[in-house]
């Protein structure tokens, strides 16, 4: 299939051709990273440009090195020395950045929906880079994308999500895409941090972790978000880390063959014990390398360069 779409907003949108189309396409632009010369000229003359409202380490520089390795000129766009902090509003923002003939925008914001706002007043693709809590989807893509690099499929396998489930765009792109190419997704979490009605996404609800762990192929922990421990979601990190943090011990209880993903950044000894996080089950630093061919692949046919 050829794609179409302008831009890149949520994985809902997504068909599954389309899906496997990102899929195929960074599979075929990994090879880049492996050169001496980790360039090639596919979007040279395209302007790139990171506009980032919330901080991030490995989503902004991925997105910048990919763009990169495309020969993409990029604009690194910090909101605290720009005129945002005079006022100056998202949408009029992006126009101005739009003006300098900026093919590409990556938005990240604390509103959920900026990304789908912005793209209706822009000409320029946007690149949803993490919404609220609203939708994470290079985040979810280069998940599937290094689950089947590892399990060579994603229909039938039993992949667990941990952690707070309620306030994590990570877990409902993942929900979402993971649902859409045939796996059976379990979440696991204290009630406190599930949102209503979570059924309702095609995920099996666990309360308790042990119960969650049987039979897994992909364990996927969240990270845990300290910063709303004010809202009471619960005791202590301590009790969370009791009946929640995989450890070795927990582990065993997966597939012998499982795999061990998070996002980052790991909060060690309360999401994951540092025996399971360094251990080969691990593939962390995968998940992050293949992030960039991943938004690699995003960019290319995006930019219709396909």
């Amino acid at each position: 299939m050829t794609w179409t779409r302008k831009d890149l907003l949520t994985i809902t949108e997504l068909s599954v051709d389309e899906i496997e189309l990102i899929l195929t396409t960074a599979e075929s632009l990994k090879e880049v990273g492996d050169r001496d010369i980790k360039k090639v000229p596919a979007l040279r003359g395209k302007t790139v440009v990171n506009l980032f409202f919330e901080p991030s380490t490995r989503t902004r520089t991925s997105f910048e090195l990919a763009a990169k390795r495309l020969s993409a000129d990029v604009i690194n766009f910090s909101p605290s020395t720009s005129s945002v902090v005079k006022g100056e509003t998202l949408i009029d923002t992006a126009r101005n950045i739009e003006s300098m003939q900026a093919d590409i925008i990556v938005l990240r914001h604390s509103s959920p929906g900026a990304a789908e706002h912005l793209a209706r007043f822009v000409k320029s693709s946007v690149i949803n880079a993490g919404d609220g809590w609203h939708a994470h989807p290079t985040q979810a893509l280069l998940d599937v994308f290094t689950i089947r690099e590892k399990k060579k499929q994603i229909e039938g396998l039993i992949v667990v999500i941990v952690g707070d489930i309620a306030h994590s765009r990570v877990a409902r792109s993942n929900i979402a895409v993971l649902t859409k190419l045939g796996a059976e997704v379990r979440v696991a979490a204290p009630p406190t941090m599930l949102p209503l009605y979570v059924e309702r996404l095609g995920v099996k609800v666990y309360y308790r972790f042990e119960d969650a762990l049987n039979g897994a192929d992909v364990i996927m922990m969240l990270r845990l978000q300290r910063e709303r421990l004010g809202r009471a979601l619960l005791p202590s990190t301590r009790e969370y880390a009791t009946l929640f943090c995989l450890t070795a011990e927990r582990f065993t209880l997966a597939k012998p063959e499982a795999i061990v993903m998070h996002p980052g950044p790991l909060n060690r000894g309360i999401e994951i014990s540092p025996a399971v996080a360094d251990s080969s089950a691990a593939v962390i630093l995968d998940q992050v390398s293949n992030g960039v061919s991943v938004r690699m692949a995003l960019m290319y046919l995006l930019s219709g360069a396909a």
